[in-house]
């Protein structure tokens, strides 16, 4: 784990939160604090410029705005940071909404903040996460409403694409690259911005859609060697 994580929470629930607080700063000893929170979904966007978080996670039933407008905001406000959506309905729309507001995750509101810790962690390494039942509403809905990889993406990122597609970590993608993982997250956040997706799981969903899931990761080219900022 990183040697501090910090968190904003955006949640009109004063006791979720507060137990949310304690079980993340006990269970990652004292490694992750929530150094803000707000129930007021109009100020998560000056929260964040204030404490620059490494996670930010967002009700979506947050009095108005309301929780997707405030993930938007808070994308635009800290670019770097990780968002979470939360919520307590079982419909997938909110959870396709928050993704294409800039989520990077979605979980569940559950009275047990303990079983949060690990799906927060993996958000935090570059992994988008949810509900098993919904992922599949998730991709169908992000297959129908984005359009195919261009045909200009290069060896390189369909390299990177297929092995996301795949699920491969962070640390397996360095080692097939033979890059650092620190590169991994650069060549990551670039190939997103060309997809125009805000996330792993729609880069995913557009590589099965184009046909570039099923080819082997093997066959996708050569892997490069040093620091990406040498070549440019």
């Amino acid at each position: 784990m990183r040697t501090s994580v910090r968190i904003v929470i955006v949640d009109d629930h004063p006791h979720f939160v507060s137990g949310l607080a304690l079980v993340l700063h006990e269970a990652s000893d004292g490694h992750a604090t929530v150094v803000a929170s707000t129930g007021d979904a109009s100020s998560a966007a000056s929260l964040v410029r204030h404490w620059e978080p490494d996670l930010v996670l967002v009700d979506l039933h947050v009095p108005a705005p309301g929780g997707i407008p405030a993930i938007a905001a808070v994308r635009r406000a800290a670019p770097r940071a990780r968002i979470v959506a939360m919520s307590g309905d079982e419909d997938p729309a909110p959870a396709v909404e928050a993704l294409r507001a800039g989520a990077e995750g979605f979980l569940p509101r559950t009275s047990e903040p303990e079983r949060l810790l690990q799906p927060l962690l993996a958000i935090l390494d570059g992994w988008s996460v949810m509900p098993a039942e919904l992922l599949g509403a998730v991709l169908g809905s992000a297959r129908s409403s984005r359009p195919a990889p261009p045909v200009e993406l290069d060896d390189r990122d369909r390299t990177l694409l297929q092995l996301i597609a795949a699920g491969a970590t962070t640390t397996e993608i360095a080692g097939r690259l033979h890059v650092s993982e620190r590169t991994v997250k650069r060549l990551t956040a670039s190939l997103l911005r060309k997809l125009r997706v805000s996330s792993r799981t729609e880069a995913a969903a557009l590589a099965g859609s184009a046909g570039i899931l099923w080819e082997r990761a093997d066959d996708a080219g050569p892997s490069f060697h040093g620091d990406v900022e040498a070549q440019r």
